[in-house]
């Protein structure tokens, strides 16, 4: 099964169960997640529901994106049209959920994992936590609701990290609000053994177990790299336009300070589509729901359908692994308004 599902001592224990493939999620995967999170939300007898990944390895790699490569020469719309949706769905399910999530965010956790998991009421992350929204590297954006949470954190490290792909420890995790506790990973069979022997009530069930993730927890946590570059991040991303941005940093990289330089040069190896599509989402979910925000990233995700940059994104990065890919346009000079804004206009339905 690539998902199990049990009921225990009152919580609902829900497993992904593809540790082959970092717990990477498909269609049948998000359906089955749905389906016991629907079930057990009318049930008395799960106080709250535990959601955690196989393995040592990954708590979810995201969605399976080498499907999409593999179906561009057929039809790929419909297949893409019932993932995004379905998982979509599920992530709004998730950050409204009526009873408390506890999410084990123990390995990767980027993508898709990131959508199970920032909608989540209690969130562990532990030494081998590696947090991202990878997009960028293969010619896509930030979706199952970035437009909306990375809006959330402090200063522009939202857009910084949209624009980067850049990979964050727990500790990161932390400082920007999308993980709660830290513990490391050889607790994780004793905080389950608390969990099972606990004398969990709905009345309480928020109090306790935050009181008990927080005596289990650990605070001595290294010092988050993103909050000591906070100033710098919010100085080069606060502007209007990804070239204004570029130009920022690369008005500082020829001081030869090496984070901006480094940063600079992760920029630029993306895809000049993706990098002004993705800005232009932030500023517009910026005041958007989170399902505004989700509707409109469908949107997106079917024009990117038609979009040569991802596949050649998922070629480079998932299929030959050369990690070179050929981006078309290769400059954002070369991307008009009007390019942009289709990515935001309503797919037309093809019968």
């Amino acid at each position: 099964m690539v998902v199990t599902s049990e009921v225990k001592n009152g919580i609902g224990w829900l497993k992904i169960n593809r540790p082959e493939v970092l717990n990477a999620i498909n269609t049948e995967v998000v359906e089955l997640l749905t389906n016991a999170l629907e079930k057990w939300e009318k049930d008395s007898n799960v106080v709250f529901v535990c959601l955690y990944g196989e393995g040592q390895k990954g708590f979810c790699a995201g969605g399976d994106m080498r499907k999409f490569y593999d179906l561009e020469a057929e039809d790929v719309i419909p297949y893409a049209e019932k993932f995004f949706s379905t998982e979509y769905r599920l992530d709004a399910l998730i950050h409204n959920y009526s009873k408390p999530i506890l999410a084990y965010m123990n390995g990767i956790v980027m993508g898709g994992g990131v959508g199970l998991s920032v909608g989540a009421s209690h969130r562990i992350v532990t030494e081998k936590t590696k947090w991202a929204m990878p997009e960028m590297n293969i010619g896509f954006f930030p979706d199952v609701g970035a437009s909306f949470f990375l809006n959330q954190l402090p200063g522009y490290i939202g857009r910084y990290l949209a624009l980067t792909a850049k990979v964050i420890k727990a500790n990161d995790a932390i400082y920007i609000g999308t993980a709660d506790y830290y513990m490391e990973s050889s607790e994780w069979e004793t905080i389950q053994e608390k969990l099972l022997t606990k004398d969990w009530s709905s009345a309480s069930v928020l109090k306790d177990l935050g009181e008990l993730l927080t005596a289990t927890g650990t605070s001595a946590l290294d010092i988050s790299e993103l909050k000591v570059h906070q100033e710098l991040i919010n100085q080069h991303f606060q502007y209007d336009t990804v070239e204004e941005i570029v130009a920022s940093l690369r008005s500082e990289s020829i001081n030869g300070d090496e984070w901006v330089t480094q940063e600079l040069n992760n920029i630029l190896s993306k895809s000049p589509t993706s990098l002004k599509v993705t800005f232009q989402q932030l500023i517009n979910g910026k005041y958007k729901s989170l399902n505004e925000c989700l509707e409109m990233e469908k949107d997106m995700a079917i024009h990117f359908m038609d979009t040569a940059d991802f596949y050649e994104g998922i070629r480079a990065v998932l299929v030959d692994k050369d990690g070179s890919p050929k981006w078309a346009p290769s400059e954002l000079e070369d991307l008009t308004e009007s390019d942009i804004e289709h990515y935001f206009s309503t797919p037309v339905k093809t019968l």
